[in-house]
């Protein structure tokens, strides 16, 4: 029976990526991987992925897989991947997938925030401020500031029944609502706002978000 391998290397044209056995015993992976790092055939000066697979890596194992990789001298590791998250990264997506309802007029000045998406029944008057995880969502006027996605949810919307917003924010882009902007929403009333793959935040029709964000559905009812 041939023995697993520890370690796999697969070339693609960005560099390297160092797939590593999850099931066998740390040491034995690190004295592989000391083994394939000094393999005289990988030459020149190379970017390498790492793969930990299912295997927990804590930060102290990372930077000894990192050392042991790059002593080498030519190979730079740019990145670790692992299939494995904490139980913070884990309840941080699960505040990200609940939502907050807030009932009542955002005015001038005040500040709403959720730690998932976020549902206003009401108007944000002017200079009123709301900013979720999530997606935000405006059952009202929407005047004031809207930020969603604000831990880096790009995926995240704005949807409002009437968006006439002076700025808009998802994740770290920022539109201020000027007359080029607005133009694209000459009937402001049932509009979403999400990034576009060119990088920037655009506004469509609120019947069209289930095509641009598919993924925001979870009910599996219906017909």
């Amino acid at each position: 029976m041939s023995k697993q391998q520890v370690v796999t290397i697969k070339g693609t044209k960005d560099g390297l990526i160092l797939r590593l056995d999850d099931q066998c015993a740390y040491l034995d992976l690190l004295e592989e991987l000391g083994k394939k790092a000094q393999d005289p055939g990988l030459e020149g000066a190379v970017e390498v992925q790492i793969h930990t697979g299912s295997r927990y890596c804590s930060d102290q194992a990372a930077k000894e897989i990192i050392q042991v990789v790059q002593s080498a001298g030519h190979l730079r590791v740019s990145k670790i991947q692992s299939d494995v998250i904490t139980m913070e990264e884990c309840n941080r997506r699960v505040q990200e997938q609940q939502s907050e309802t807030y009932i009542g007029i955002v005015r001038s000045g005040q500040e709403v925030h959720a730690k998932g998406d976020l549902v206003v029944i009401g108007d944000v008057n002017p200079n009123g401020h709301v900013s979720a995880a999530g997606s935000i969502y405006i059952l009202g006027r929407l005047k004031g500031k809207a930020h969603a996605g604000n831990a880096g949810n790009r995926e995240a919307v704005i949807a409002a029944s009437w968006l006439e917003a002076t700025h808009l924010m998802i994740a770290d882009q920022m539109e201020t609502m000027t007359d080029e902007l607005a133009i694209l929403s000459e009937h402001p009333e049932m509009e979403c706002a999400y990034l576009h793959t060119n990088g920037f935040i655009a506004i469509d029709r609120l019947q069209d978000l289930r095509l641009l964000r598919p993924g925001l559905s979870t009910f599996k009812g219906g017909s």
